[in-house]
């Protein structure tokens, strides 16, 4: 069955009709199609850049079922695509095999070098291994790699040489590096070795965005999931680390702002639980200095050209999201969907 959606389409504001004919758009009329959606605001569907679906406890292991249920309630909430840049387990076969399920875009397992993330839960690796690893998995996962380039505030970070390294040789094969970061000497290293994003970034010395900028490095500062957790450390015994956590949050926003008019894509990713909440994210971002339009562009058009893929247009994969008013003018309508098309399927 061919299906005709009819409506205001973000970011162009003009008004199309879609016809769609398996999982693509098409804009050739087709007689005697459905019309499933009609005058509604029409964005291609949201994404989420910084998700973690398939475990939500580190002493639990990996699950088909409960990633199943994560990207269940992503597509429920309109997000339509997901980056996962790591996770406990290489996302399985089945996922880019099932109509329900959103499409994924994935960055393999999380590499960590001793005493940089938590035992056992990504791939631990030597840092003299580290390079190798790297390359195996953006070549197994959608060619992206997730380094941990700093772990504890007191602590050194990857050093920087090490991870140039990692970047040239992902980048010889085709690949990209994400690197978490959230102390300043981290953040440091990862934006001049080059990584294509810069995950969290909390402490991020204003000097590097510029350069950023210039090198295309992405900045997704997931700041929902710092924001739910400020006021409890706000309330928290004083403590160098407490300290420290604050300051860099207090730079996080202003940072973002700074990052955004410098011409650096800022993108949108949750890090956090329940899956689903990438409209929190768009609220955030706009409280950072964002417009709404830009905001929502960071979940949604500009993520997805980002990661290789078109928005609403003849051709282009048929995922796309319908509300009853313009997003732009009130995030909150993010929330509310009122049509979800998933490969050319409606699921919601």
């Amino acid at each position: 069955m061919v299906l005709q959606v009819r409506g205001v389409v973000l970011p162009e504001r003009e008004e199309r009709s879609f016809w769609i004919d398996g999982d693509r758009l098409r804009s050739e009329p087709v007689p005697g199609a459905d019309l499933v959606v009609d005058g509604r605001w029409l964005l291609p569907g949201l994404v989420d850049v910084h998700t973690h679906p398939g475990t939500e406890d580190l002493d639990a292991p990996f699950s088909d079922d409960v990633l199943r249920r994560h990207l269940s309630d992503h597509r429920d909430a309109g997000v339509l695509l997901v980056r996962t840049p790591g996770s406990a387990a290489p996302i399985p076969g089945w996922v880019d095999e099932d109509p329900d399920m959103p499409r994924v875009r994935s960055a393999g397992r999380w590499l960590a070098t001793p005493g940089r993330f938590f035992p056992g839960v990504g791939r631990d690796v030597s840092e003299a291994g580290l390079v190798h690893a790297a390359v195996e998995e953006a070549k197994a996962s959608s060619g992206w790699c997730k380094v941990v380039a700093d772990w504890k505030y007191d602590e050194p970070p990857l050093p920087r040489e090490i991870l140039a390294a990692v970047v040239r040789a992902v980048h010889a094969v085709g690949g990209r590096v994400a690197a978490h970061c959230q102390t300043a000497d981290g953040s440091r290293n990862a934006v001049e070795a080059g990584v294509d994003s810069l995950e969290h970034g909390m402490h991020l010395d204003p000097a590097l965005i510029d350069l950023m900028a210039a090198q295309g490095t992405a900045f997704v500062p997931t700041l929902s999931v710092f924001g739910a957790g400020a006021d409890r450390r706000r309330a928290a015994e004083p403590s160098a680390r407490r300290d420290w956590w604050l300051a860099g949050w207090e730079g996080m926003l202003p940072n973002i702002r700074a990052a955004h008019e410098a011409g650096v894509t800022v993108l949108a990713g949750t890090d956090s639980f329940p899956c689903g909440t990438v409209a929190s994210e768009v609220e955030w971002l706009v409280r950072a200095g964002l417009s709404a339009e830009a905001a929502l562009g960071a979940a949604s058009w500009t993520a997805r050209s980002w990661l290789g893929l078109p928005g609403l247009v003849d051709g282009g994969p048929a995922d796309l999201v319908a509300y009853d008013a313009d997003p732009t003018l009130n995030p909150s309508i993010l929330s509310h969907p009122s049509r979800i098309i998933l490969r050319g399927r409606v699921v919601a």
